[in-house]
């Protein structure tokens, strides 16, 4: 039953079960009738009493006959499911729609209407349906919820039919499911100047110039609003159509998004866990960076990305700038704790080229990790490191996160080797780390751009 689709509802029948399947659909109230009616006749044989006989057997007729007639009777009933949005961040509602259209020209009689949910999404919604004439419709909804990230499967819609007499319920399923899928919380991120991030803004950014020269000029056709200033002649007159000058081609700065995901380096589950705040953190950086015209990349210390994704990651500031981003809250959506315990892999990943700003989330890290983390500095214009260490994020939340001694060896190592690195402690919103962030970088910069003494 997938959004805007259609379902159609038979009757679950086979050869050799339907006896057994129309018994197994009585009610407390049928099987009592059934009991009585058998009680009845027995002792109506027993005492020789027609009267009570014919009492009897009306009894135990009456619910076998109700279960027949509904086990025989079939609404051709279509459904649909349309999810209000489909991709929903985590602790926010999502509406599902349901639509029962019957498609047949006989009216259907009382039916209930049931959808299946997991049980992290609330409890299962059930509805009373009044009798739907031949073409009619009834719509309902319902709202759920989860404060866990991941993909839910909802369906298969269920029906449930009764006889009047309440003697007998049978059910009767559609076939298929939709699937909601729960992603991080996305907290909106102010616009600061990060060590490395110069080049993706504006006139800041790098461009590649085409020599001088018409032999190198690389021309194409003309676009509406182009400089006629930039008309190349001797191009118009070959090809027949106005062709401009290709001068110049910007260089799109690029940022890299790492996420630690080893199950060592964190403890504890749950939503208020360190690593779904690295998750969530993480989820941030991407959604801010595809917005301020980034391309943008998302690795994991297993050395995994994004499926789909290019060489240079996904290219924001752009028509697809939300499907970018809709993959790789689907990829975080469903992320997990690896059994790995080293960040080799995802070193391997990042030294075969230059990365342009890195931004990582790391869990716990003991001196070998550190060593390793340092040396990804060394392959990228900037790098900005959150560290979620167990012994601070155990610790009580403090009302306002303030700037970190640096005492820690292992920031130590990797401030040592160039990166912007702060801890974060529990409580601290995503906002706050960025903007400590930025605060960091320019407490260890001079007035005039170099670094100074740590």
């Amino acid at each position: 039953m997938d959004a805007g689709g259609t379902d159609r509802s038979e009757a679950d029948r086979g050869e050799g079960g339907g006896i057994r399947t129309a018994l197994a659909g009585l009610t407390t109230r049928g099987r009592s009738f059934l009991a009585a009616g058998i009680a009845a006749a027995v002792c109506a044989y027993v005492l020789g009493q027609s009267d009570l006989l014919r009492v009897g057997l009306l009894l135990g007729a009456l619910p076998l006959v109700c279960a027949a007639v509904l086990y025989r009777t079939r609404y051709r009933v279509a459904g649909s499911r349309r999810l209000s949005p489909g991709r929903v961040p985590a602790g926010s509602e999502a509406r599902v729609h349901l639509r029962v259209d019957n498609v047949s020209r006989l009216p259907t009689g009382l039916l209930m209407l049931q959808d299946r949910v997991p049980y992290v999404l609330g409890p299962r919604p059930r509805f009373v349906l009044d009798r739907v004439e031949p073409g009619g419709r009834r719509e309902v909804s319902y709202r759920v919820r989860s404060d866990l990230r991941g993909r839910y499967p909802l369906g298969p819609l269920q029906l449930r039919l009764t006889d009047p007499f309440g003697l007998c319920e049978l059910t009767r399923s559609f076939s298929t499911y939709d699937t909601l899928t729960v992603i991080p919380r996305v907290e909106a991120l102010p616009p600061v100047r990060l060590s490395g991030e110069a080049k993706g803004y504006g006139e800041g950014r790098q461009r590649s110039l085409a020599l001088a020269g018409d032999d190198d000029v690389i021309p194409r056709g003309y676009r509406y609003g182009d400089d006629l200033r930039r008309v190349h002649w001797r191009s118009t007159a070959r090809y027949g159509e106005l062709m401009v000058r290709r001068e110049e081609q910007p260089q799109r700065a690029r940022c890299t998004v790492l996420l630690d995901t080893r199950v060592v380096a964190f403890e504890g589950a749950g939503p208020d866990s360190a690593f779904e705040w690295a998750v969530s953190g993480a989820a941030s950086v991407l959604v801010h960076m595809l917005e301020r015209g980034f391309s943008v990349r998302l690795l994991t210390d297993s050395g995994n990305s994004v499926p789909g994704e290019g060489a240079d990651g996904f290219a924001g500031a752009g028509q697809g700038t939300a499907d970018a981003a809709g993959l790789m809250m689907d990829t975080l959506a469903v992320v997990d704790h690896s059994d790995d315990t080293s960040l080799s892999r995802a070193y391997d990943v990042l030294r075969g080229g230059n990365e342009g700003l890195l931004v990582a989330f790391f869990g716990d890290l003991d001196e070998e990790q550190a060593t390793v983390a340092a040396k990804m500095r060394q392959r990228s214009g900037g790098a900005v490191a959150f560290v979620l260490d167990s012994e601070t994020w155990a610790r009580e939340p403090t009302d306002v996160p303030g700037p970190l001694d640096g005492s820690g060896e292992r920031l130590r190592m990797l401030r040592e080797s160039g990166w912007t690195a702060v801890t974060v402690p529990r409580g601290a919103t995503v906002e706050e780390m960025w903007r400590l962030a930025d605060h960091e970088r320019t407490t260890l910069t001079t007035p005039t751009g170099g670094k100074g003494t740590r």
